[in-house]
């Protein structure tokens, strides 16, 4: 059995590590002191780039994996959102102010763009509605759009009678939610 999987017979996959291993065993055998200085940097180099990263790197699409892990990360960030009598109250007070309606999406809005920009899913250009707008940014909103008016609506937190005021209680969970949604999608597995 291998060490690294615990299959009988199946052969590890190579790691950073066994890279590292074997520059050192070419740092051995080189003779020459710029010989070994550049089998030196590239040891440096496997070591930086072995570094976990916070934020994780983007895949190409914005796939059903990445929606899973986008409700997830909404349901973590807006379960509280939801059965907070605070949520209901923010919507109510901004609901008759299209200027607070407004700024309150552009704030949720920024907030996802600057997580998703820290994941660099700009430098993703196979990922673009009509080659514009990123599908990833279109998936994490659609996803904490609707699990806060699919959550709002079903656990009765607001009234559509009212439909200014609902939306307005929806967008302050969506905004939250969009937030968990986006660090659900790029944070590392």
């Amino acid at each position: 059995m291998t060490e690294r999987d615990g299959r009988a017979g199946a052969e590890p996959e190579p790691d950073i590590d066994d890279v590292i291993e074997d520059l050192e065993a070419l740092e051995e055998l080189v003779d020459r002191p710029e010989e070994r200085e550049r089998v030196r940097e590239a040891m440096q180099t496997a070591r930086r780039a072995d570094r976990r990263r916070v934020v994780g790197r983007i895949r190409d699409a914005f796939d059903l994996r990445d929606a899973g892990e986008a409700a997830v990360g909404a349901f973590l960030f807006g379960i509280p959102m939801v059965v907070e009598g605070g949520t209901t109250e923010i919507g109510l007070a901004i609901a008759g102010s299209p200027v607070a309606v407004a700024l309150t999406g552009a704030i949720g809005l920024v907030f996802v763009l600057g997580i998703l920009h820290a994941a660099r899913f700009e430098a993703v250009e196979a990922d673009l509605l009509a080659g514009v707008v990123p599908r990833r940014l279109i998936g994490i909103l659609a996803v904490s759009g609707g699990m806060a008016v699919g959550l709002m609506t079903l656990w009765r937190r607001v009234d559509w009678s009212q439909p200014e005021v609902a939306a307005a209680q929806c967008l302050v969970t969506a905004v939250v939610m969009g937030v968990g949604a986006s660090l659900g999608d790029v944070l590392p597995e």
